[in-house]
């Protein structure tokens, strides 16, 4: 592995020295009162130099061929300036703009500190008082997305993200789909850090990740991913960081209405309204949305109702203060799952009616953000989560082929199970992010602290009745498990730039995770009651280390290696259903992550990011298939093995009508390819040379859009390769929990017109050519077996803005 390392920094420093210094172009954009502009843009028109202010209003371009240019600053809010300019040989020049105000400001969302032309872009060094420098990170602005946000459509919205697989289980009894980077278990995103405005929304990123809340897409103006070096300022998760942002309320009115009605295929409806503006120093946005299906398969219905509101108050020039709270109340009818004969013979059938699930969540955040100096600030966020999971289903013994009927002796259904999970969580996060002189550089360092305390109660295999509504009556008070889980969490860290030139920076940084978990209560085995009473520390340090060299002003080579770590998981200690037994020795998982990489934008047409990638994951939990002493089959969750991910993302978006400065009349046509290629295999054990499981050697999607004025069409085509749901890798198997994941090649598309600035509709069709496909196998609910994905279907939306 050493070798491994040494390669890859040696490799990166040899194409660092590879740029020759040339002329360099400096100076100051300021207002007309001289007040300084922070992300102000400069470009050097026909060419790829561009470049920000920072907030002393600075900017600088260096590497500059002698000769005659245009060079344009533009800013949000004010009148852009042209002027012509001549660079001689290796001149230092320097060139200050004063911009005037733009009283025509537009309605349109402005990012700023995010570095794009179009759809997808990346974040800047240093991002709302975050150390993005050297990291792999993908930003998506919602706005300028041709995307079925109604239906939150994971290929639609995040398929730009290259080695995104998603878990497409919502309306087959799953509150939502998942997400998984690089061969990572899609899964209710289960191996990714969950996160909307900054702070968590999965219960318990230590004890239970699983996501049953996402936000509503017609609420979010954009979401970050921040790959595996993340680990070092959110946490260890091997899976990054997904953060969905939500609006701000326009600052420009004191009121404004925004709503968007749905319809769809198989009885789909959405109503969203929103509501912000601005009140003095109080900003506020709010929204509500109720959604309803009836589903493809029967018993696959549900319904759901998602409210949102916050405030930001400024008190001062210093001082930012603001309240937010999210709710979410559904009830999902559970069609159950396939065995291969079923799915194949009729995927758009049931063979359970009797299973439903509700999770309601409600999380509470403070924030507050105070700028000690013009060059030090400190942020504050805590949020506290109460939700809970509760759901009442048929037996799953026996899989999908033993049918739920009535009992003729008794004229009734067999009793079902009851299961409830409560959950209760405080986190706080403190970070202080400084500017300070080092050996006449400017260099940054971000510090902060995290502490979590988490509470989860679960209950399962109660009694329920025979009955066939949602209804959680327990006959019997006693479960055949009761379980309480407690964890806290203390976690110091710190980053730091130091930019040893103008172009190339080295940040290093570690992490201390203090880790308490409990457990406390009782299983019943057979008829022996098991109880548990245990505490366990965990002191991890994670160390990591990033380098980045700016190859032009707006392109960069990047490269990092970040610890990663994943204790044991309570939903991973507690079996669902009688067919899945479980390691009651496991260990935590360990490993890191790594990435090199070259990215950026040439002109307003041509968008990159191409990398390599290395995960090194020790002892993997997953599934493997066991027989009994009967010689039937069962699954087994325990730690399978080490495994290894490599391979290689790429991502191109390319506008050939901007690029030849071809009329506006005659509209703008684009396109994106996002490909990954991984190889993700055990490294050790058993398994040695196997596929990890859920892990797709190929995902390459490929979107072509044309657009001209207020109207714009998209049509994307997405293919998967084949995968496994386990570590045996077996093929086909009586038991359906196991089994291969067939490649699938799916169409989309989505079109959307603005009528002036008030009005709008979409409208476009998913899963064009009618593909029959599934994403997931479980042990669990909603199934066991193959969950299939939704087919063919139609959607309609109008939207207001007042």
């Amino acid at each position: 592995m050493r070798k491994n390392l040494l390669l890859f920094f040696y490799s990166f420093l040899i194409i660092v020295t590879v740029f020759a210094q040339q002329g360099t172009l400096h100076g100051v954009v300021k207002d007309n009162s001289n007040k300084p502009l922070n992300l102000a843009t400069i470009t050097l028109l026909k060419t790829a130099f561009r470049t920000i202010t920072n907030e002393k209003g600075n900017y600088k371009i260096s590497n500059i061929p002698a000769g005659t240019y245009s060079i344009q600053v533009n800013a949000p809010g004010f009148e852009s300036l042209s002027r012509e300019i001549t660079i001689k040989g290796a001149e230092n020049k320097e060139l200050n703009f004063n911009l005037n105000e733009d009283v025509h400001l537009l309605k349109e969302v402005v990012v700023n500190g995010v570095i794009s032309i179009s759809g997808m872009g990346h974040l800047s060094d240093v991002h709302d008082g975050i150390i993005y420098a050297g990291k792999k990170n993908e930003v998506l602005i919602l706005d300028s997305l041709d995307a079925n946000t109604a239906q939150n459509n994971p290929r639609q919205v995040l398929g730009r993200i290259p080695g995104a697989n998603y878990s497409e289980t919502q309306g087959s009894g799953f509150p939502s789909n998942g997400i998984g980077f690089r061969g990572l278990n899609p899964s209710q995103s289960i191996e990714t850090n969950t996160r909307q405005n900054g702070y968590n929304i999965a219960a318990d990123i230590y004890g239970y990740s699983e996501a049953y809340y996402l936000s509503p897409l017609e609420a979010v103006e954009r979401v970050e991913v921040i790959r595996g070096a993340s680990s070092l300022q959110f946490g260890p998760q091997f899976g990054g960081v997904i953060n969905y942002i939500i609006k701000d309320g326009p600052k420009d009115k004191a009121l404004e209405y925004s709503g968007e009605q749905s319809g769809g295929s198989f009885g789909f409806f959405n109503s969203f309204h929103s509501f912000g503006g601005q009140l003095g120093k109080l900003n506020y946005y709010s929204f509500i949305q109720y959604q309803a299906t009836q589903g493809l398969r029967p018993n696959s219905d549900y319904r759901q109702f998602t409210g949102f509101g916050k405030l930001s108050y400024d008190v001062n020039s210093n001082l930012k203060v603001g309240l937010e709270y999210t709710l979410l109340r559904n009830r999902i009818h559970m069609p159950g799952g396939f065995d291969d004969a079923q799915f194949n013979k009729n995927s758009d059938t049931s063979y359970r009616a009797r299973n439903w699930l509700e999770s309601p969540w409600n999380i509470i955040a403070a924030k507050a953000a105070y700028k000690i100096s013009p060059k030090t600030s400190i942020n504050l966020t805590s949020s506290y989560l109460f939700s809970a999971r509760n759901l009442v289903w048929k037996n799953e013994d026996g899989g999908p082929g033993v049918l739920d009927s009535i009992n003729p002796a008794t004229q009734q259904y067999v009793n079902r199970e009851v299961q409830r999970e409560k959950m209760n969580s405080l986190t706080t996060e403190i970070r202080l992010l400084s500017d300070y002189k080092f050996l006449n550089m400017n260099n940054t360092v971000a510090v902060g602290i995290r502490h979590f305390v988490g509470d989860f109660k679960r209950q399962g295999g109660g009694l329920g009745t025979t009955g066939s509504d949602f209804d959680l009556t327990l006959l019997d008070p006693h479960y055949e498990y009761n379980l309480d889980f407690t964890t806290t969490n203390i976690a110091p860290f710190v980053e730091n730039i130091f930019r040893i030139t103008d172009k190339f920076s080295i940040t290093p940084g570690m992490r201390y995770e203090y880790i308490n978990s409990t457990v406390n209560g009782y299983v019943t085995d057979d008829t022996t009651q098991l109880n548990s009473n245990h505490s366990k520390n965990r002191y991890i340090p994670l160390l990591g280390v990033g380098a980045q060299y700016k190859t032009t002003a707006t392109t960069n080579i990047y490269a990092n290696i970040s610890q990663a770590y994943s204790p044991v998981t309570y939903d991973q200690l507690t079996p669902f259903a009688t067919n899945s037994r479980i390691d009651p020795n496991m260990k935590d998982a360990n490993g890191y992550n790594s990435d090199f990489g070259w990215r950026g934008t040439f002109g307003n047409y041509f968008n990159f990011d191409l990398s390599a990638f290395f995960l090194e994951y020790n002892n993997r939990i997953g599934l493997i298939e066991l027989k009994d002493a009967n010689g039937n089959p069962y699954t087994y969750r325990t730690n399978v093995a080490n495994s290894a991910h490599k391979g290689f993302e790429t991502y191109i978006e390319f506008c050939p009508t901007k690029m030849l400065h071809s009329p506006s009349s005659l509209g703008n046509i684009s396109f994106f390819n996002s490909f990954s290629y991984i190889d993700a295999r055990y490294t050790t054990g058993h398994y040695s040379g196997n596929f990890v499981e859920y892990a797709p050697q190929t995902i390459e999607r490929f979107g072509l859009t044309y657009s001209k004025k207020r109207f714009s069409t998209t049509f994307l085509i997405s293919n998967t390769a084949k995968s496994y749901g386990d570590a045996s890798n077996t093929v086909s198997s009586i038991d359906p929990v196991v089994g291969i994941i067939p490649a699938y090649t799916v169409m989309d598309w989505s079109t959307s017109c603005k009528f002036n600035n008030n009005y709008d509709i979409k409208f476009g069709i998913n899963n064009l050519a009618d593909e029959k496909y599934f994403t997931k196998r479980t042990d669990e609910y909603p199934g066991p077996g193959i969950i299939p994905a939704i087919a063919r279907s139609f959607y309609f939306s109008f939207g207001v803005k007042f």
